[in-house]
């Protein structure tokens, strides 16, 4: 690089690649960067400059080159050779020390291995330097054998009257031979024993080998954390149990608009979430996070105006938040592939695209989901359309037991409280509160005495207006 080059280089500052060290008393910090990296994008060392830029210069002697490079050479592993180079610059001599990407696993400085974030450099955590390591020789984590496991941990039940016939229908091909030969080809069965993927996929208990693999959800009345937390709920089992579970609880739990025609009881109904793009996170978060971490969980936090999705593991090689949509890659390869061949994930990838597609296609133009993410972790939040819908201009607020409710109403002339309870599956409590709105708002009207109080649609016309404070009061003591 010349002088003019290197000029404009320190006039920009402190970056990604590049790092100023005021004297070579610094030294052994500079070979912390130096090591970060030469197994990331390569980057730059400049001796004689402050941290503002201000160029100071150092005092080069007759060895002052020679024990630099000594010191580089002798305590990294494996030893790396960076260019080193004299420039002065404003009648000041600066040291260069420039290194490429050499290598796709971290050099180690006195047996530790460091990382470079934005303007800093970090040493890399125990796990974070065997993750780095197991994605680059080791086979994909999900693929391994579950050492302490053995097939009594497959819930057979399971695959035989819940899997095979949701994946015989999708195939649309009868399953041939031994249940277990269907495993074995699906990479969940592997020298007679389970795979991680077997145990998460099929396992009686996978929370017994893999105590975090499990979804967290709170649901808060509020727009932050220190809100008033409304409900916590945990969804163990199988994969496949937790995103549909999962996914049925936070269905029941957000609000559905409705465009109500005077007079009548047929409605628009506009979900404050898109019901794709609830279910395609909870199924990435649970296909794509890292399961040899089991300090964390897949958490998901629910607030009045968003949803968010927390993601341990984060995204993986050079996946960004910007080029999600157009390249792919998946941690755990086994999971995804057995949950495409039963479409509970996009096969090709296009998950993402379709999120995208649901959102441009809401009628109320939800704000794109936002995605926080590093390599360790990741973030999604998906935005509520409510502050959209007009109050007393485009219908009313229901929630998803109140719908169907009307639902069972369109098919059959009243209903019951205990009815409403156990379609719902709710206590008394709610049951009489979610139908006192209704009748407030104008759908039903009652009939009868205490002892056999019935409930019946209204024929009449509706009274309009937003329900901006039942999912606030509401806490189901189920």
């Amino acid at each position: 690089m010349n002088k003019k080059e290197i000029k404009i280089l320190i006039e920009k500052g402190e970056s990604e690649r590049v790092e100023f060290k005021t004297s070579l008393s610094e030294w052994k910090e500079a070979v912390k960067t130096l090591v970060a990296f030469s197994w990331i994008k390569g980057g730059i060392v400049i001796f004689g400059i402050s941290n503002s830029g201000k160029i100071l210069g150092v005092e080069i002697g007759k060895g002052t080159i020679e024990e630099l490079a000594n010191n580089i050479k002798q305590k990294t592993d494996p030893k790396i050779y960076p260019n080193i180079n004299i420039l002065e610059i404003n009648n000041k001599n600066i040291i260069l020390v420039e290194i490429g990407k050499i290598s796709d696993e971290p050099i180690l400085f006195f047996g530790r291995a460091y990382k470079r974030v934005g303007k800093s450099t970090h040493q890399l955590s125990r796990d974070e330097y065997k993750r780095v390591i197991r994605d680059l020789y080791e086979q994909e984590f999900d693929g391994q054998v579950c050492e302490k496991a053995s097939l009594k941990d497959i819930d057979w039940d399971f695959v035989k009257n819940e899997f095979i016939p949701l994946y015989e229908k999708i195939s649309e091909r009868k399953v041939e031979g031994e249940i277990k030969e269907l495993l074995e080809s699906l990479s969940c069965i592997r020298n007679n024993k389970p795979t991680n993927a077997g145990i998460l996929l099929f396992g009686k208990k996978p929370q017994k080998f893999f105590m975090n693999s499990y979804i967290a959800l709170a649901r808060y009345r509020g727009d932050v954390e220190d809100a008033k937390r409304l409900d916590y709920k945990e969804f163990e089992g199988n994969l496949f149990q937790q995103i549909d579970n999962c996914n049925r609880y936070i269905r029941d739990h957000i609000a559905v608009m409705s465009r109500l025609e005077p007079g009548e009881v047929r409605r628009e109904d506009i979900p404050e979430y898109g019901f794709f793009s609830i279910r395609e996170l909870i199924t990435n978060a649970v296909c794509h996070r890292d399961y040899s971490e089991q300090g964390s969980k897949v958490i998901i936090k629910m607030f009045d105006n968003r949803i968010d999705y927390y993601n341990p593991g984060g995204l993986s090689r050079d996946i960004t938040p910007q080029n999600i949509i157009q390249k792919q890659y998946s941690r755990n390869p086994m999971i995804a592939k057995v949950l495409s061949k039963v479409e509970y994930i996009e096969e090709l990838g296009e998950g993402w695209n379709k999120i995208i597609k649901e959102h441009k296609e809401h009628s109320l133009k939800p704000e794109l989901p936002k995605i926080n993410a590093d390599k360790s972790s990741m973030l999604v939040s998906l935005f509520s359309t409510k502050g959209k819908f007009e109050e007393g201009k485009e219908g009313l607020v229901l929630n998803e037991r109140q719908r169907k409710a009307i639902e069972y109403l369109k098919e059959n002339n009243s209903i019951s409280i205990s009815k409403y309870m156990i379609l719902n599956n709710v206590s008394d409590k709610t049951a009489r509160r979610d139908l006192g709105f209704l009748i407030m708002k104008g759908f039903l009207i009652k009939e009868g005495v205490t002892t056999n109080l019935m409930f019946k649609l209204r024929s009449t016309s509706v009274n309009f207006g937003q329900n901006k404070n039942e999912e606030k009061k509401e806490k189901d003591d189920k």
